[in-house]
């Protein structure tokens, strides 16, 4: 008799990750979505993951907080430690895969996990942290680092990884030869160009005739700080009319204060308010090379805003360079500053690429992504049964 092949339904995953809901960022915001779309399929679903008593936001389905101590010199962030405590939890809901969304302690518990138990891993890539020690004058460990999560990511049965550019990278490094597109979606009836409210600009001292220049996101280093600072600066000797709108906080906030003077800092948005307050820039700068896929620079596409951003991983899968908005060598200050100046110089070119931006963010539906995802789990129970 042939062997019934698993359906969505039967999938039962654990699911491991070092930030589910403690603070809020495009990875875990992701994950949230994947497991409620999953739940709404009929799969079962588990979470494991450090826990605090006030999280950025509600996490979706079941969360089972793991151990975790304050991570060193980052008060904001929680270091998971094994699966511990939690291992009857995870033996009661008897997994059929588990799903690892960081290299980190708990990451290799719960591969241990898996490999004691004769279940197969999915590892989720969000974060190019082969990149971080270089923001942190340690670029010597980058190397090091590399070959640490090659170890990591070679003993799972696949990989998933947010854009084709990002995957090209891993193969290269020879990480896996099994990587399927988990892309990201983009919520439309909240990210839309006539989002775009003079009024909130006016509130902050900002004219609607003034050209913005947006950083959104976490301030920190890893974010290309430096380079944002650095391309402004160089707008300011050229005499090109500006103003830097800042969309986040974080630890180096501080700093890009005081290396980005005159910058309007609006703190930390979420839901319709970050859909008006990315809708109300005239161009988004992101010069980070440390992104897998790039939620910010979809939001901004799809808010009609035009993007300049690094030459690198994420953004590049996303922005068609002369189209939707101009990709950039990472670290070239005068060729950014180039690009945001033809945007001050002509408007229409700009209201141009904003618009292209907007119909390509448009392909990207968040149901038909995170259905990849669950195919991607299918195929690797079933392929091994």
């Amino acid at each position: 008799m042939a062997r019934r092949l698993m359906q969505t339904t039967d999938l039962r995953i654990a699911l491991f990750s070092g930030n589910y809901n403690y603070t809020r960022d495009g990875a875990n915001k992701s994950l949230n979505r994947l497991v409620g779309y999953l739940l709404s399929q009929g799969a079962a679903v588990r979470v494991y993951s450090p826990v605090v008593d006030s999280p950025a936001f509600a996490p979706t389905g079941d969360l089972v907080g793991t151990p975790s101590i304050q991570f060193p010199g980052r008060p904001d962030y929680q270091l998971p430690l094994g699966i511990g405590k939690v291992r009857a939890d995870l033996d009661a809901f008897a997994p059929n895969l588990i799903h690892v969304s960081a290299p980190e302690i708990l990451g290799h518990s719960a591969l241990r996990y898996a490999r004691k138990n004769a279940l197969p891993v999915v590892a989720s890539v969000h974060t190019r942290f082969d990149t971080y020690f270089r923001y942190y004058r340690m670029g010597l460990l980058d190397p090091v680092m590399t070959a640490l999560l090659r170890r990591f990511y070679r003993r799972c049965d696949a990989l998933l990884a947010p854009s084709e550019s990002f995957a090209h990278v891993l193969r290269e490094q020879r990480m896996h030869a099994d990587i399927s597109i988990w892309s990201r979606g983009v919520e439309t009836d909240v990210f839309a160009p006539q989002r775009r409210s003079p009024d909130w600009r006016q509130s902050l001292g900002i004219g609607d005739d003034e050209l913005v220049i947006g950083f959104v996101g976490r301030l920190v280093f890893e974010k290309g700080l430096d380079v944002f600072a650095d391309v402004v600066n160089a707008l300011t000797a050229r005499n090109v009319p500006h103003r830097v709108l800042v969309i986040g906080k974080g630890p180096a906030e501080d700093w890009f204060r005081d290396h980005v003077p005159g910058a309007v800092f609006a703190g930390f948005q979420s839901g319709a308010d970050l859909g008006r307050a990315v809708a109300s820039l005239d161009v988004l700068l992101n010069p980070s090379v440390t992104e897998t896929f790039g939620n910010v620079t979809l939001e901004a596409m799809a808010s009609g805003v035009a993007v300049v951003g690094a030459d690198a991983t994420g953004t590049s899968s996303l922005v068609a360079d002369g189209v939707s908005g101009r990709l950039i060598e990472p670290r070239d200050i005068a060729a950014y500053a180039d690009a945001i100046e033809a945007y001050a110089r002509h408007p229409q070119l700009r209201a141009e690429h904003g618009a292209a931006g907007a119909k390509i963010a448009a392909n990207y539906t968040w149901d038909r992504i995170n259905q990849t995802v669950a195919d991607t789990y299918l195929r690797i129970i079933n392929g091994r049964a």
